[in-house]
């Protein structure tokens, strides 16, 4: 049986404890560090949505969590994200492997990448859904 990958990057209303998902995932994974991968950060609405970008000055960044049981908590957050087979299409996230860069090193980490178009969404220049 092919294992899956444990590591999480993320860098929305997931890094939130209050959020009742943000629980889940904090209660079932511990904290690894703080990252960033290249990329574009969006102001959605209630939450930001992310999208891979090559260019080299633009960063999302967030945290990195190791699941204690990945298969579970990316099934319950799969549906959070509204990724998977019983969400509407096309999905409003899809669950990508990326390679995001901490202080110590280059991991390989399951993001949740926004699908829908972006035109006229407000980035957020820092990267960071906090600002």
């Amino acid at each position: 049986m092919l294992k899956i990958n444990p590591h999480l990057f993320v860098y929305g209303t997931l890094l939130n404890g209050s959020n009742p998902f943000g629980a889940i995932l904090l209660a079932n994974s511990s904290f690894v560090n703080h990252a960033k991968f290249k990329g574009n950060l969006y102001d959605i609405g209630e939450y930001p949505g992310a999208v891979a970008a090559d260019s080299e000055d633009c960063w999302v960044h967030g945290r990195v969590f190791l699941l204690n049981n990945p298969e579970q908590t990316l099934k319950i957050l799969d549906g959070y994200e509204g990724f998977g087979e019983g969400q509407p299409k096309p999905n409003l996230f899809i669950r990508a492997l990326v390679e995001v860069e901490t202080d110590e090193k280059m991991l390989l980490c399951w993001i949740y990448l926004y699908n829908l178009p972006v035109h006229g969404l407000r980035q957020i220049v820092s990267g960071r859904y906090r600002d």
